[in-house]
């Protein structure tokens, strides 16, 4: 089988690879360029870490099941099938669970460090940068599994890394656009 060759494996890689390499140059520079606004809040600074993984993990877990679901010849049905509607609904509740999760986990952490921050501004907050990431990055995951699969190339190799790149692009831009709509900056 020649498509599992190394020259087959990194023609195919190379170019996701550049791609998410400046993805990635694009979060840190969103970071970079409100760096004043997170440094005036240092409980942000132990959210991020943990919230912008939420977005790739479970935008890459939900890739992974629709990726199984093209091997499996569901195609063009994909839309129709209960197990990949079920698949997005798992994800989601996965997701929001998480963001309940950290949020804990960080007020508590604040409070161990006096960072004092209300629980329920933080939860706000998590709530709605968790909501907005998540949309997207899902949004992000049908549209990327679906043109893979398309133009025939395996979705195993595309979704995955460039969701979890994506997740860290929109979680930090979700993080900053719920700090600005609850006026915390």
């Amino acid at each position: 089988m020649t498509y599992y060759t190394v020259r087959g494996i990194v023609g195919r890689g190379f170019p996701i690879l550049l791609v998410t390499s400046i993805i990635g140059i694009f979060s840190g520079q969103v970071l970079n360029i409100e760096i004043d606004k997170i440094v005036s809040m240092p409980i942000i600074l132990v959210l991020i870490p943990a919230f912008i993984k939420i977005g790739g993990d479970t935008g890459s877990m939900l890739g992974a099941r629709l990726s199984s679901s093209f091997h499996m010849g569901f195609g063009s049905q994909l839309h129709r099938n209960p197990v990949v509607r079920n698949s997005v609904y798992a994800a989601l509740i996965v997701g929001l669970v998480a963001c309940v999760f950290v949020s804990i986990t960080v007020w508590i952490t604040g409070m161990l460090f006096d960072m004092k921050i209300a629980f329920f501004t933080l939860l706000v907050l998590c709530l709605l940068a968790g909501t907005f990431e998540l949309l997207a990055v899902f949004s992000a995951t049908i549209a990327i599994a679906f043109a893979s699969h398309r133009f025939g190339v395996d979705p195993d190799d595309t979704v995955i890394p460039l969701i979890a790149t994506l997740g860290d692009l929109i979680g930090v831009s979700g993080i900053f656009m719920a700090m600005h709509i609850m006026n915390l900056i």
